[in-house]
C-alpha cells in the first residue's frame, strides 16, 4: 500500500500537464549542405612526451640471488642431462669405431691374401730356377763349400 500514493501522483501528472501551456521547442535551422559530425569528433587525444632517461632503477637485493639460482638450477639440469645421455652417445661411439676395425680387418686380410698369392707367384721352383740361370747362379759343387766349424780359442776372429 506504500506504493498507491506514488501510483496516484503519476496519474495526476498527465492531467495537470494538459492543463498547463507548453513552451513551444526552439529549433535551429539546419543548413541542407552541412554533414553531419563524424563519430568520436568530440573526442581530443593529447600525446604526452614521456622521458624516462633520467630514472635509474633501484636495484632489487632478491633479484640477484633468484637469477644466479636459476643459472644453479640449469646447470645441474645439463648436468643430471649429460650424465643421462653419456652411456648411450659412449655405446654409439664404440658401435661405430668397432665397425670401422672390423672394416679395417676385411681390408688387411684381403691385403693379405693378396700379397701371400704374389709371394707364391714369385717362389714358384721354375721361375727362380730361370731367374738364378739369367744371373749365372748354379748349384755349387760338393768341393766348393766350406764349412765353419768354429774353435774354442777364437782363432778366427783375431785374423786379419
Amino acid at each position: 500500500m506504500a506504493t498507491l500514493p506514488a501510483f496516484l501522483r503519476r496519474m495526476e501528472a498527465p492531467a495537470r500537464a494538459e492543463s498547463a501551456p507548453r513552451p513551444a521547442a526552439v529549433r535551429a535551422e539546419r543548413d541542407a549542405f552541412q554533414l553531419r559530425p563524424l563519430p568520436q569528433e568530440d573526442v581530443f587525444f593529447y600525446c604526452k612526451r614521456i622521458d624516462n632517461s633520467r630514472l635509474v632503477r633501484e636495484a632489487d637485493p632478491r633479484a640477484r640471488g633468484a637469477c644466479w639460482s636459476a643459472i644453479g638450477a640449469a646447470c645441474l639440469a645439463l648436468v643430471l642431462l649429460a650424465g643421462v645421455l653419456a652411456p648411450s652417445v659412449a655405446g654409439t661411439l664404440a658401435g661405430y669405431k668397432l665397425e670401422s676395425l672390423r672394416a679395417a680387418e676385411r681390408r688387411l686380410l684381403t691385403e693379405r691374401r693378396v700379397l701371400q698369392l704374389e709371394e707364391a707367384e714369385l717362389l714358384r721352383p721354375d721361375r727362380l730356377e730361370k731367374l738364378a740361370q739369367g744371373q749365372n747362379l748354379v748349384t755349387p759343387a760338393s768341393g766348393q763349400v766350406v764349412h765353419l766349424e768354429p774353435r774354442g780359442d777364437a782363432s778366427v776372429a783375431m785374423m786379419k
